[in-house]
């Protein structure tokens, strides 16, 4: 060999060696820095998985944070891994035999990807199939988001399909979340407004079959159960009670085909309960879908004439504004009265205006919102929240029928004093406005949402209870409580009294249009009466008056909260 050879063998060595070093160095920096990550997406490439959620999402929770409104369960399922079953057609015949289905209803399922068939199992069954021993097929418990009775329905509300692409695109803007046009999203209630919140990223439950380039199981992992602990999605923490969301749903289950009850904790504004019929269960909305037209709207936040209820309002302001004393006397003559008829058509004929109030005497409270004048009846009407639609944490669109002003308009006053006319109220709003009388005149407003929780039990977001504003005196907040005492003592209200407890409050009974005999029948109160802790109103649609209609339904409700279960 040369000088020259011997020059250009060197030459080379070292271009070579410049050239695979820093590679070698790369590879090793790879090897020792990223080998592990590296490693788990190769095994994640030959990973089958299927989730162990129907739906991943955050829960919607009671006031104790750990009682689930959807009271969503866990129930075995089969879950199959098709792509690592030998005999498919052998599978499917063994399955069917266990489900008592045809072959070829499980086919499908066998020529997909892993997934979870959509058959309950028993005890029996669920044995029977871990005895088969076929690899890819298991039972495994699944979360479903809705049990087959979910409470307050209309409140937490329902998923369905994204709609199309303007839609997809626009969940896609809300965040960090991604969406696939499959996804399920929040349509109405707490899962439409906390739909980005709610969204998981991915289940926090799997069943993983780790295959090889043939599909073979690998030895000493085969299929694994896995959790995950961070799966981006938040829980919503309600203010409602689960035991009492429970008692109200069962009285109306029994007692009221149309109408909303709202149950309220007398000491902050909170949302106890809040229940509507007609009712829908969102784990079946295609059967919801072909019932009453209005399934899907929320009585508790929707608008009614309230009748007269709102004769609370005008004795508030009539008291305050010293217009009015307990004992001064009026004269009512029933149909035939100058302003208004009466609901007793004889008349009452001479009445005091405490004994109105319990009687609910029409003539007397047009005469009372006469003397009041429109401006200031609805500066206090407005004062006691019946204009603000605001739910803290629950942000309902406005519904812009409801405009106190009108009461202001030519010939509207007196109907407006008796709740009728342009008088326009949603029973959460009655039921803060009851509220603000059992608080010594001091309007909360009501709140439905106390906040959101992290993965690790953390509040991300928390909603301080209601603001408050002062309405009337300590002094005719007293007197207005006397006088709602005396509706279900000796007035139109006695069916709603709850012996040894002591209740308040007042009928209602709107009239319908189209000469209706009917009535969405109202009561809206307080129990007990000495120590006030829960605000009830009642309103059932189609009804015969508040007194034999919406009363019994408040006296059972406070019934199942105050007594002790036999």
């Amino acid at each position: 060999m040369t000088i020259f050879q011997q020059k250009r063998l060197v030459k080379t060595f070292y271009i070579i060696f410049f050239l695979f070093v820093p590679l070698i160095i790369h590879l090793g920096f790879i090897q020792l820095v990223h080998g592990d990550e590296y490693k788990q997406k190769a095994l994640e490439q030959r990973t089958l998985k299927v989730a162990l959620e129907e739906i991943p999402r955050g829960g919607i929770f009671d006031r104790s944070g750990e009682k689930t409104l959807t009271l969503g369960n866990r129930e075995p399922r089969v879950v199959i891994f098709p792509e690592i079953i030998l005999d498919k057609e052998e599978a499917a015949g063994k399955l069917g035999l266990i489900l008592g289905r045809k072959p070829e209803e499980l086919t499908r399922y066998f020529e997909g990807r892993a997934c979870f068939l959509p058959f309950a199992l028993d005890y029996r069954q669920v044995r029977q199939i871990k005895e088969l021993g076929i690899p890819g097929i298991m039972a495994e418990e699944i979360y479903f988001r809705y049990g087959p009775a979910p409470l307050a329905a209309h409140v937490v509300g329902h998923l369905g399909p994204i709609s199309n692409s303007h839609q997809l695109e626009r969940l896609n803007n809300l965040g960090d979340k991604k969406y696939q046009l499959t996804d399920l999203v929040g349509k109405s209630g707490l899962e439409y407004f906390y739909e980005s919140q709610l969204k998981a990223g991915e289940s926090n439950r799997f069943a993983k079959a780790y295959v090889d380039v043939y599909r073979n199981l690998l030895a000493g992992l085969g299929i694994k159960r896995e959790s995950h602990s961070e799966t981006g999605r938040q829980d919503v923490i309600t203010t409602i009670d689960l035991d009492i969301q429970k008692t109200v749903e069962k009285v109306m289950d029994q007692k009221v085909q149309r109408g909303a009850v709202v149950v309220m904790d007398a000491r902050n504004g909170d949302l106890l309960a809040m229940a509507s019929r007609p009712n829908f269960n969102p784990a079946n909305i295609a059967l919801s879908l072909s019932g009453h037209k209005d399934t899907f709207l929320d009585h508790c936040t929707a608008l009614y004439q309230p009748g007269s209820i709102f004769k609370v309002v005008v004795a508030a302001a009539a008291l305050e504004e010293g217009l009015v004393k307990p004992t001064d006397t009026f004269v009512c003559l029933g149909e035939k009265d100058h302003l208004i008829s009466c609901w007793h058509k004889p008349g009452h004929g001479p009445i005091t205006f405490e004994e109105a109030f319990a009687q609910s005497c029409n003539p007397v409270f047009a005469e009372l919102g006469l003397k009041l004048g429109s401006v200031k009846l609805i500066s206090y009407a407005r004062a006691f929240g019946l204009e603000s639609q605001t739910i803290i944490g629950y942000p309902v669109p406005r519904d812009k029928r409801q405009n106190l002003s009108l009461i202001g308009e030519p010939y509207n006053l007196v109907n407006s004093s008796i709740g009728q006319g342009p008088v326009l109220t949603s029973p959460v709003q009655l039921t803060a406005m009851m509220n603000a009388i059992v608080n010594n005149g001091v309007y909360i407003e009501p709140r439905l949402v106390k906040g959101l929780r992290d993965e690790k039990g953390r509040f991300t977001n928390h909603f301080p209870m209601g603001s408050s504003h002062k309405v009337i005196s300590c002094e005719t907040a007293r007197e207005l409580k006397r006088l709602l005492s005396l509706v279900t003592t000796r007035g139109v209200g006695k069916e709603a009294m709850v012996p040894d407890y002591g209740t308040a409050g007042k009928t209602g009974s709107a009239e319908l249009t189209g000469g209706s005999k009917k009535v969405n029948a109202w009561f809206c109160g307080f129990a007990p009466f000495d120590k006030p802790r829960y605000i009830v109103t009642v309103l059932v649609e189609e009804g015969i008056s508040g007194g034999a209609t919406a009363a019994p339904v408040f006296r059972e409700i406070v019934e199942g909260i105050l007594l002790p279960p036999h």
